[in-house]
């Protein structure tokens, strides 16, 4: 495995290089100063949304870190009520106003809850704005293998993410294969489960001597997904982070991999399986 660090990016279908660590900013009503904290530890990825409201809260934090704006790669997503052609391409410009940037990074429609015609119609505005420059790279949330089936029937350019709850208990295996087979970045929300552990992560965790939060975004990384663990404390996002320096064995990821509990073993709203 090549050696993975906190710069370790992965290469999108768009061309554009995305980081393996990204700082999650749901439930975060004042994130400037997780954002500030990890742009100042090394962070180059910020995964905002429309829904989060803190879109300007990110984009002021981006400014202030002193950082070239290029060098920090930032998503949003398109919000539920917002699918539809028209509604999403003004989603698309009122998100570029509240960061105060000239273009987003990664945006995505933030899950499959509509039909099947808006969602299309959302997908098809994702594709104008990214030709317009408004953003560099397109992608999905919460979309299982039927809804992006429905892009690939419909001939229209594959999403370059998909991002979904992804850890040791929801591994979404179905999701994964067809991401994989597609050339969709699999993005991992959720990574800490929230702090619902158990005592095989917690044990396994200690043989290391890391705590269950960084062993947790080392399986992430390790498994191959761009992880997006969250946190509005300073010190607990540098200390997620802290995972550079041992590497999970084969057997101890065996036993890991074994704690999946499918659909049963998801703790966010996960509407994968959406009609």
């Amino acid at each position: 495995m090549a050696k993975l660090s906190l710069t370790s990016t992965v290469k999108l279908s768009s061309g554009y290089e995305l980081p393996r660590v990204g700082l999650g900013v749901y439930q975060n009503d004042d994130c400037s100063p997780a954002c500030l904290a990890a742009l100042k530890h090394g962070y180059r990825h910020i995964d905002s949304a429309r829904m989060y409201r803190n879109e300007q809260e990110v984009g002021k934090s981006v400014r202030a870190s002193g950082i070239p704006r290029g060098d920090v790669f930032v998503t949003s997503k398109v919000n539920n009520p917002e699918h539809g052609y028209e509604t999403a391409l003004a989603a698309v410009d009122d998100s570029l106003k509240k960061f105060g940037f000239d273009y987003i990074d990664l945006m995505l429609i933030h899950s499959p809850l509509s039909d099947k015609e808006r969602r299309l119609q959302t997908w098809k505005a994702l594709i104008e704005a990214k030709k317009q420059g408004k953003v560099r790279s397109i992608g999905v949330s919460n979309y299982g293998p039927r809804h992006l089936e429905e892009i690939r029937e419909a001939g229209l350019e594959t999403p370059s993410v998909n991002q979904v709850e992804l850890h040791p208990f929801c591994q979404q295996k179905e999701i994964v294969e067809y991401c994989n087979k597609h050339g969709i970045v699999v993005e991992a929300y959720t990574p800490l489960i929230r702090g619902k552990w158990n005592d095989t992560i917690v044990n396994v965790a200690k043989k290391y001597n890391k705590d269950p939060a960084q062993f947790l975004v080392r399986w992430s990384l390790q498994r191959g997904f761009v992880t997006l663990p969250k946190s509005s404390r300073p010190e607990r996002v540098v200390s997620n982070v802290d995972v550079f320096d041992f590497e999970i064995n084969e057997e101890d990821l065996a036993t890991i991999n074994a704690l999946d509990r499918g659909k049963d073993g998801a703790i966010t709203w996960n509407p994968v399986d959406a009609p």
